[in-house]
């Protein structure tokens, strides 16, 4: 079986170490970028399975590696960075990072992180729907044996995470899904942040879901408790 290969875009020497030694420790293949320049020169060149990428580049912010990458790829990029306010989060999300992980990181949830990816593209790449394999909801579809989704006419532009939430709540369209069970099925655990992390993913699949163009409200907050997608007519 080929081990994953992930590039390690980090100009912090005691960070990139860290994240180098666990990697080896843990079976995976690793290569490393000091800085953006390198780090879109080694993606383009190496096909890396996932990106671990950090935010504050000598060269150039991390945010624009994002944008250059997601020009011709949809590899998986999470995102390391001391940044937490989530405005920071949110820009990164919406130019293409699949999960945001704030340092200071535990080596435990980097590595559950990083299984997690690695489980969502399989679920994507092998989840057999049933005999409903489109969902519609006013103007959304979802086409789950396609593994896209639709706002009318045009196709929406999801990250892994934000696609497996659409799905999840689609399948459970009118039902309450607490926090909890939404972040099991979508990071298989329930992390201290991930929470956090959830409401983060949940403002940029809304921000592409409820448009001027469509102004339906597809997702309700049950503040304290979880979201539910309503049903549009």
């Amino acid at each position: 079986m080929n081990k994953t290969l992930i590039l390690v875009v980090e100009d912090d020497a005691p960070i990139r170490n860290l994240i180098t030694t666990t990697l080896k420790t843990h079976d995976y293949k690793y290569i490393i970028a000091p800085n953006g320049t390198c780090a879109l020169m080694e993606a383009s060149s190496h096909n890396p399975d996932i990106i671990l990428l950090d935010l504050g580049l000598p060269d150039m912010d991390g945010v624009e590696v994002i944008r250059q990458v997601r020009t011709w790829s949809n590899l998986p990029i999470i995102v390391i960075s001391a940044r937490s306010e989530d405005s920071d989060k949110i820009e990164a999300l919406d130019c293409g990072a699949d999960d945001y992980l704030t340092k200071p990181f535990s080596v435990e949830e980097l590595l559950a992180r990083l299984r997690a990816t690695k489980r969502r593209l399989a679920y994507m790449q092998t989840d057999t729907p049933g005999n409903d394999s489109v969902f519609t909801n006013g103007l959304l579809k979802v086409d789950f044996a396609a593994g896209c989704a639709y706002l009318g006419e045009n196709e929406l532009r999801l990250t892994p995470i934000e696609y497996k939430l659409l799905c999840l709540m689609a399948k459970n369209v009118g039902k309450v899904l607490t926090h909890t069970y939404i972040t099991q099925n979508v990071w298989g655990s329930s992390w201290k942040g991930d929470v956090a992390s959830l409401r983060v993913f949940m403002a940029t699949l809304r921000k592409k879901l409820e448009t001027e163009s469509d102004s339906s409200q597809y997702i309700q907050t049950h503040i304290g408790i979880g979201y539910r997608m309503l049903k549009v007519e």
